[in-house]
């Protein structure tokens, strides 16, 4: 039998759930950066809450400007220097292959080139043909450059939007530090009221794992940049620092590294530098870019306290899914997963 109350409550909770979809749709387009800027602040909150603000006398309008302000520094600033240094390193990669695109190729493959085990005599013979007809090579050169075109332009779009991104970012993340100790309580009460004993230790078990991911990465990625300056300035390569910063964003992206270490071998091996291009290359792979392999599952295990296994699981997964943020999400989504099942058989095997 249905009371006089049935129909209020259903149309209570058709009202609850449409507003959920729409908060949703209108946060949608910009899911990433609010996530990104709340993984930040997870983060940095401890920090905040317990060092900066009782020195700033809890003012919660001057501490939130101050820490946004350093982030500005820390993230932004960068890239915007990064994307200009990329941008004008481009340009010089133009002026260098310019000379190489008039008077064409040598007639001869190099020695290293051609030496290759297996597949070096095939270049060397493509390398001859291509050289002795103009009409092939500019056949060949006019097939490179819509990919190289598209390829430019979607670096461009990439980074332009990168930094919007960013700037977005900053921008939810200074209020997320002003009414942090209402959010801090809003998820705390949130999480009794959904969960009771278990929805507090889940939040717990989040906020462990989103440490542990995040630790995991800066690490890694500080921990590259590092070794990478000091291979390019082993090897002479000119503007270490910045590219040691760059190697530092880039190691967020998995072909990020190689593409600094490798454009250093190529410049190097462009100045007739042979020894030290093939020493950036054995660098670049057995130092800077093998940090990845066992580093950064190493110190988000460490961090969040979960089994290395399903770090890596939720990070291939939760990229796949969810995009750059699924590195976050992935390891949350099977922290908690495994958790909830550690309790279920715990639970079970008692009764």
């Amino acid at each position: 039998m249905f009371s006089e109350e049935n129909p209020k409550r259903l149309a209570q909770i058709a009202l609850v759930v449409l507003l959920i979809i729409g908060c949703i749709a209108v946060l949608w387009p910009m899911i990433g950066a609010v996530l990104f800027a709340f993984v930040i602040w997870v983060c940095t909150w401890p920090l905040y809450s317990e060092k900066l603000l009782p020195r700033l006398g809890s003012r919660n309008w001057l501490g939130a400007t101050l820490m946004t302000l350093l982030l500005v520094l820390i993230m932004l600033l960068p890239m915007i220097f990064l994307a200009g240094s990329i941008a004008s390193g481009s340009e010089a990669l133009i002026d260098f292959l310019r000379p190489y695109i008039a008077a064409g190729l040598p007639k001869a493959a190099p020695a290293w080139l051609s030496g290759l085990p297996l597949i070096g005599a095939d270049i060397a013979a493509f390398w001859r043909r291509v050289a002795n007809n103009h009409a092939e090579l500019n056949s060949l050169l006019a097939q490179l450059i819509v990919p190289a075109r598209q390829m430019l332009l979607s670096l461009g779009s990439f980074a332009a939007n990168g930094l919007l991104q960013l700037a977005l970012v900053l921008f939810v993340i200074f209020f997320m530090f002003r009414d942090g100790a209402s959010l801090a309580h809003g998820l705390i009460v949130g999480a009794h009221k959904l969960g009771g004993e278990l929805g507090e230790e889940m939040l717990e078990k989040a906020r462990g794992t989103v440490v542990g991911v995040m630790l995991g990465l800066v690490g890694t990625a500080a921990a590259q940049g590092t070794v990478a300056m000091i291979g390019f300035y082993i090897a002479g390569v000119p503007q270490a620092a910045l590219l040691g910063f760059a190697t530092f964003f880039l190691s967020m992206i998995p072909i990020g590294p190689p593409l600094i270490w490798g454009g250093a071998a190529a410049w190097l091996y462009g100045q007739e530098q042979t020894g030290w291009a093939v020493f950036m290359v054995i660098w670049g792979i057995l130092v800077v870019s093998s940090i990845d392999n066992f580093l950064k599952p190493f110190l988000m295990a460490r961090g969040s306290g979960i089994s290395i296994l399903l770090i890596a699981l939720g990070v291939l997964g939760g990229i796949l899914v969810f995009g750059f943020i699924g590195i976050f999400l992935g390891p949350v989504l099977l922290a908690l997963g495994h958790m909830l099942f550690s309790r279920w058989t715990r639970d079970e095997a008692s009764t």
